[in-house]
């Protein structure tokens, strides 16, 4: 097999995964960075949907949810609870109420006459009916039993009723079996005989399939003689009883949110109506099959009905179907605790109570984890999305796109060192060889200059104009820990966020462009820790109170001691040193915490201070929000180490710590420069 591409010119209206991949993980980005937990910000993201690059909106399951909760309601405003009931209650007064009149006309007939006997004997008809009709009973089965039973005056009465009873029919058969309404409505003998029997094998096999037993007949035995009751068309046994059951449950639902009495009296007209058709045992049966066989599938729900007009059973019992759905549903999409669990969702289903656009959106929710973990971003470890190393890359490069899309161009250009020296490392770049230039000669580049001067000929003979050398990168190396706040206040003052940026941002700078340079990451609240530069995404701040500038610096000076080059702290803040370690006798330490400050952790703070600044280590602290306390007591550092201090805000802290450390690396490498 010969495989071909065909390849088009991008004309801007071409969409590609990797533009869908990059909207979602730029969704999830600052979510990741402020929680630290894939798993979570994932969850959240379903719940708050996000923008597709195309523009269209995926709604998250909180505003699908409020849709599914206007759509219930307005399902249930459709009609009252007891709606079915006083509808058939109010048809049979209008069918009484004609035949009184039809009463009422015959007997004025028969006054008018003018014939004597024909008057005597429509009077005592007329009273012998009227006292049957005041007679009939209040319960709607016993109104009807002897309306059947009663001889109507009035031929338009007796034709409403006969309506009535072919429509009451069909309502109860389609609220029990919506399905197989037409066929059970059939008056021909022939075929309630034949439904008959499609109710007996039917009962047969759940009873079979309940034992544990073979089925006889076979379910595909079972649909090729009555599969024309089931429109439908089931696949297999189980979704037939899924679809009765649901149907029976609604019809049971309706019932269950009247009241006792007007339950009771419905449920007696169609044990009646069934009784008619020989068909009220079978049915019986079936019910009771049908609940032991699927108990799920919500009987004894009550349907809240909150309108005023009657409905007509079968139309109360499919309203009472769709909202068994809804709930199903909501239920479904409440439980959705990360985007593989909609998979399993009926996208029909949904597309019937929230629209094909919410459709679409449930869809693109249960696609959110599959395409980030066929990206290689995340991946499921233990039941548990987690961060890819692709996953920390991609992050890291966000965040230092954003901050540096904030610099001012004329402040720190392409951050590259443009000079050159004896003993760099090329940088895949050449220029025109310069008088006092290192002889890094470019062999390749300076042959081609001499062959498209003078040709091809051999020798090639080479001018001083061709000669071309690499131009190579300062080997220069720096050293840096960046010290981060993670203490509660960080959060709480909105400081966090941007301080995590900033250290992902600064990890990827460095491993990126001056992969000979160290970063080391120190996390500080109550007690110091390092931090590895994998586990930096997922890092999130500490739930004690205690700001240990002290143990951070020791841990920092410690991380810096074997390391060349520049040496310098970055210490990121928001708050006055609050806590300090005091070791042991026998090993380890004690944690000493009070707020306010008091004088013995400022020195223990400041006597750590006064260590980095013999070992070398400059400290350059980023204060976010500092009160007079903490610039006073960054004063007295600054003093010591001779560092520098830099008082900002949340927005602006990325611009000062990549400028400065920049800035810094550039004047190392130029103080290397001149030294050689």
């Amino acid at each position: 097999m010969v495989r071909r591409w065909d390849y088009t010119r991008w004309d801007g209206t071409q969409q590609g995964l990797i533009d869908d991949i990059d909207q979602l993980f730029a969704e999830l980005a600052d979510d990741l960075l402020y929680h630290g937990d894939p798993d979570a910000a994932l969850r959240r993201l379903l719940n708050s949907g996000f923008e597709r690059p195309d523009g269209q909106r995926v709604q998250g399951l909180r505003e699908l949810m409020e849709r599914l909760r206007r759509a219930r309601q307005a399902e249930q405003q459709r009609g009252a609870a007891d709606g079915p009931y006083r509808q058939v209650q109010q048809q049979l007064a209008e069918v009484v109420a004609e035949e009184r009149a039809g009463l009422a006309q015959l007997a004025e007939e028969a006054r008018t006459s003018g014939d004597e006997r024909r008057q005597q004997v429509t009077e005592e008809v007329v009273a012998e009916r009227s006292l049957q009709l005041d007679l009939l009973p209040d319960d709607l089965a016993g109104q009807v039993q002897e309306l059947q039973a009663y001889e109507f005056t009035s031929s338009e009465a007796r034709q409403h009723f006969e309506e009535l009873l072919e429509q009451l029919r069909r309502d109860i058969a389609s609220s029990y079996f919506d399905q197989m309404s037409q066929a059970l409505t059939n008056p021909d003998p022939e075929q309630l005989e034949r439904t008959r029997q499609m109710f007996d094998a039917l009962n047969r096999m759940l009873e079979q399939h309940q034992a544990g037993e073979a089925l006889d007949p076979s379910f595909e035995q079972f649909m090729e003689r009555f599969g024309d009751f089931f429109p439908g068309q089931p696949a297999d046994l189980d979704e037939l009883l899924q679809q009765l059951a649901a149907q029976m449950a609604a019809a049971q639902a309706v019932l269950d949110a009247m009241s006792s009495e007007q339950r009771a009296q419905l449920q007696a007209l169609a044990e009646a109506l069934f009784e008619d058709m020989n068909l009220r045992w079978q049915v019986d049966r079936l019910a009771q099959n049908l609940r032991r066989a699927v108990p799920g599938a919500g009987w004894g729900r009550r349907p809240a009905f909150s309108g005023s007009g009657p409905l007509g059973l079968s139309e109360a019992a499919e309203a009472a179907r769709r909202l068994a759905e809804m709930d199903q549903l909501e239920q479904f999409l409440h439980a959705a605790s990360s985007p593989g669990a909609l998979a399993e969702v009926d996208l029909q289903q949904a597309a019937r109570y929230l629209g094909e656009d919410g459709a679409r959106s449930l869809e693109s929710l249960a696609r959110l984890a599959k395409q980030l973990e066929e990206a290689g971003l995340i991946e499921q470890r233990e039941g548990r999305y987690e961060l890819t190393a692709a996953g920390v890359r991609r992050i890291g490069q966000k965040a230092l796109g954003e901050l540096f899309s904030k610099l001012a161009k004329d402040r720190t250009g392409g951050h590259r060192a443009t000079f050159a020296g004896a003993g760099h490392e090329r940088d895949g770049q050449t220029k025109p060889f310069e008088l006092g230039d290192p002889l890094t000669i470019d062999i390749e580049r300076t042959v081609h200059n001499a062959v498209r001067r003078g040709g091809a000929g051999i020798p090639v003979r080479l001018a001083p104009d061709d000669f071309e050398i690499a131009r190579t990168e300062a080997l220069e190396r720096a050293s840096t820990v960046l010290m981060v706040d993670l203490s509660l206040s960080m959060p709480m003052r909105d400081n966090f966020l941007a301080a995590k940026k900033v250290a992902i941002a600064l990890h990827t700078l460095i491993s990126t462009r001056f992969p000979r340079d160290y970063l080391g990451l120190v996390g500080f609240s109550e007690v110091a820790r390092e931090i590895k530069p994998e586990a930096l995404p997922e890092v999130s701040w500490d739930f004690v109170y205690g700001t240990n500038m002290q143990h951070g610096l020791l841990l920092s000076r410690r991380l810096l001691a074997h390391r060349s080059g520049t040496k310098q702290i970055i210490m990121i803040t928001d708050g006055e040193p609050t806590a300090h370690i005091i070791p042991k006798p026998a090993g380890g330490y004690d944690v000493f915490f009070n707020y306010p400050p008091v004088p013995e952790t400022v020195n223990a703070t400041l006597a750590e201070v006064a260590r980095c600044t013999r070992a070398g280590i400059t400290i350059n602290t980023f204060m976010l929000d500092p009160d007079r306390a903490l610039q006073g007591f960054v004063s007295q550092m600054t003093r010591l180490n001779r560092g520098r201090a830099f008082y900002t805000s949340p927005d602006d802290l990325g611009d000062y710590v990549l400028v400065d450390f920049l800035e810094r690396r550039r004047s190392g490498s130029t103080r290397h420069r001149r030294g050689a």
